[in-house]
């Protein structure tokens, strides 16, 4: 499919998701020789806390995900309105507060940040917004991220920042995973995106429905969950995402030949099986099941399906965006919206 729409150049979005190499490699730069003072920050610290929202809280889902799996400690998301609404007070010794906003600049992350600290957190910030940045500056360590300004409404280059960020933060903490892996995943995406998978037969699928489900498990999970709020937010989809162990609890009743599912995996890890057994029972309930990476194992299983970059599992939801991302856009100029300003939304989005 051309990247170009209605005869005009490539989108803003379409853009800044070929900026994505670049600017992986640019915060991991910047970022991994600082993992040491992580340490130092979260030495006393058993458990990590998550304030975020919306695509920053799919990041912070990877976050827990990584940080449980790989560095030994509870981590969790955060409800934002136990310190704005309700005003409560937590005893928070012995916790790692790390607070997520792409611009820095969202009141109620930057409030509830400072909540934290005041109940006895250590506080760090994830941001693209700067270190002089609101959020940056209620903290007390900021890894600032080096996606450069992103243009287009919906976030591709300041996602893919932040799971980088928090893969840091996990190598920080002391997960005993291979750093070389995390500089090499620029280039895996890079060659990705030089030689793009057919988006066709998968953007004419989701072209004919109002709705779709979006799944993944462990890691992957942050994928499908972001990919949802794309189609959302980008293609006005009625876009679910769900874990598989969640969709199998009763939720799968809703796909049918009007409602496909997207499934996500890395290309090995203890989920894939489970994710193409998922594909299978979609494709026999007669409905449509797309995937994206999972290697052969979920292609053969799948109605249509995409690569991921050749990733190893801590670091597969950096990859399996990309096509996703690459799918949200080419789908929002096959249904004649401006992917790059969906209605009713705006780069920084400020909740009560």
């Amino acid at each position: 499919m051309s990247q170009e729409g209605n005869g005009a150049g490539p989108s803003l979005m379409r853009q800044e998701i070929g900026q994505q190499p670049e600017a992986l490699r640019a915060t991991i730069g910047a970022l991994l020789p600082r993992r040491e003072e992580v340490g130092r920050l979260a030495a006393d610290t058993k458990a990590v806390l998550f304030i975020a929202r919306g695509t920053s809280d799919n990041a912070a889902v990877y976050g827990s995900y990584l940080i449980q799996a790989h560095a030994g400690r509870l981590a969790s998301l955060a409800s934002p309105s136990i310190a704005t609404t309700y005003k409560a007070r937590i005893d928070l010794t012995g916790v790692l507060a790390v607070g997520l906003s792409q611009s820095g600049r969202t009141e109620e992350i930057v409030e509830t940040l400072t909540w934290a600290g005041s109940c006895g957190a250590r506080t760090l910030a994830i941001t693209n917004g700067g270190s002089a940045s609101p959020l940056a500056e209620a903290a007390e360590m900021a890894l600032v991220t080096e996606a450069g300004t992103e243009q287009a409404v919906p976030a591709t280059k300041t996602f893919t920042t932040a799971l980088a960020a928090l893969a840091v933060l996990a190598l920080g903490l002391g997960a005993p995973l291979d750093p070389g892996e995390l500089l090499a995943a620029p280039d895996a995406i890079e060659e990705l995106l030089a030689s793009p998978a057919d988006l066709d037969p998968i953007v004419d699928g989701l072209a004919k429905v109002a709705g779709v489900v979006v799944s993944g498990r462990g890691m992957a999970y942050a994928a499908a969950l972001e990919l949802a709020i794309k189609l959302k937010e980008a293609c006005y989809l009625h876009a679910m995402g769900l874990s598989y162990a969640d969709l199998l609890h009763g939720p799968i009743a809703v796909v049918d030949a009007q409602t496909p599912a997207i499934v996500l995996a890395a290309d090995s890890g203890p989920t894939l099986a489970g994710t193409v057994d998922l594909a299978r029972r979609v494709t026999g309930a007669g409905a449509s099941a797309f995937g994206i990476g999972g290697g052969q194992a979920l292609a053969t299983a799948c109605s249509a399906w995409l690569p991921g970059p050749p990733l190893p599992e801590w670091l597969a939801p950096i990859g399996l965006i990309v096509p996703g991302q690459l799918l949200t856009e080419a789908l929002a100029r096959k249904l004649g919206i401006n992917p790059d300003h969906p209605r009713g939304l705006s780069k920084v989005t400020q909740t009560d």
